[in-house]
């Protein structure tokens, strides 16, 4: 769902309000959003509530996924209670798998496609989703992955909104500090054992 946010400022929701709350009301549309964290942490499950809720609100998706077939990623939200089917079915969500090689050249390849497609995507799709870009930034340099990033925030400052997945240990810590001053919001996700 989008929200307003003081001063007519609309957010994404992930219509679960437990989330929207601790995020304070949702992500601001217009934005980069870096959503981090180890293997099994949520980001993938995050990714999928946007995405939901963006749909509700009326919003076109793109959800760019190395991790499902167009055919799991489907089952998986419909196994979350956020089926999004229909509109998958009338192209308000378009889906694309991605693969990247251990290659390094290919890896940067990757990078410079993705953000070549997203640049072409029709308007109406105003929300995108890399689900993750893990590959990609572990064998890419620092001047591919700084310039996709960079990219990828002249995208939001015509209006997209993009959520990029990665793994916490994609990025040394002195590239994690430059992405992160590119993005407008950051969520850390972390497992944490309940005893």
């Amino acid at each position: 769902m989008v929200t307003y946010l003081g001063k007519g400022m609309a957010s994404i929701s992930t219509g679960s309000g437990e989330i929207d709350k601790k995020l304070g009301g949702g992500i601001p549309v217009g934005s980069l959003t870096l959503i981090e964290g180890q293997s099994d942490a949520g980001k993938s499950v995050v990714c999928q509530h946007f995405t939901h809720g963006a749909l509700q609100s009326g919003l076109g998706v793109v959800y760019y996924t190395a991790e499902n077939t167009v055919k799991s990623l489907l089952s998986q939200m419909s196994s979350l209670n956020l089926d999004v089917t229909d509109h998958f079915l009338v192209d308000q969500c378009r889906i694309y798998p991605i693969q990247v090689s251990g290659k390094d050249q290919d890896a940067e390849a990757t990078l410079g496609l993705m953000s070549r497609h997203m640049s072409n995507l029709p308007e109406k799709y105003s929300v995108v989703f890399m689900d993750s870009v893990t590959n990609a930034i572990t064998h890419s340099g620092e001047t591919a992955i700084l310039d996709f990033f960079s990219s990828c925030k002249l995208l939001c400052d015509t209006g997209r909104t993009i959520f990029m997945v990665v793994h916490s240990y994609a990025f040394d810590e002195k590239i994690l500090i430059r992405v992160r001053s590119l993005c407008d919001a950051h969520m850390k996700l972390r497992l944490e054992e309940i005893g």
